[in-house]
């Protein structure tokens, strides 16, 4: 199903529509302030297999992250932050950065794997903040690669339906997307070390 959400005014019953989906343990295609995601509720562990078998790897492979829509949801998930660690993600979010965070006991059950490390997004987007807002939980969500060698990344919402509208339940068409992915931050030493330059620039 492809389902158009316009990103200036979403309708809350396209948004209802979606966290149905996701409470049922379905599969989304949403956009973010970077590139196409896909995701589940993080509460669904058949949810995150079938996105590690549409990406072809195993789940603790598969570069998942967890997009959240408000730092208060961190406290379930990841151990404690460092000071200035919390105030340089505050500063940078919403924004277009991954940080990655030491997770605690919460993440290996989820993931069912021996993964300690998180990747945190919260998106500039207006639809998947409205999408977390209803549904009050995290979404686990990787990205949406293309085959084609020069192309890495795929922006029209309707050519990315005609790709896996067989294998999820929804794709939301939220206008083009970027094709340039999130600034990576990896935070688990301490001190912030920039291991992917993306769309974001980091302001420490």
């Amino acid at each position: 199903m492809l389902l158009k959400i316009y990103p200036d005014s979403p309708a809350p019953r396209h948004i209802r529509a979606v966290v149905d989906v996701f409470n049922k343990g379905g599969l989304v295609i949403f956009p973010t302030d970077t590139i196409y995601g896909l995701g589940c509720a993080i509460n669904h562990i058949k949810a995150v297999n079938r996105i590690s078998s549409i990406k072809g790897k195993k789940k603790d492979s598969a570069n998942f992250s967890m997009i959240i829509n408000n730092m208060s949801m961190l406290a379930d998930y990841t151990k404690p932050i460092e000071n200035h660690i919390f105030k340089l993600m505050r500063k940078n979010l919403p924004g277009p950065f991954t940080f990655i965070l030491n997770a605690n006991s919460s993440i290996p059950k989820i993931f069912q794997s021996k993964k300690k490390t998180i990747g945190i997004r919260i998106p500039d987007n207006t639809i998947i903040d409205a999408i977390i807002q209803e549904l009050g939980t995290p979404i686990i969500t990787t990205s949406i690669r293309d085959e084609d060698e020069i192309v890495e990344y795929t922006t029209d919402p309707e050519l990315i339906h005609e790709k896996y509208e067989k294998v999820v339940d929804i794709v939301i068409d939220g206008g083009y997307g970027d094709n340039e992915a999130s600034t990576i931050v990896d935070c688990t030493s301490g001190e912030p070390i920039i291991i992917r330059q993306g769309k974001g620039i980091l302001e420490e």
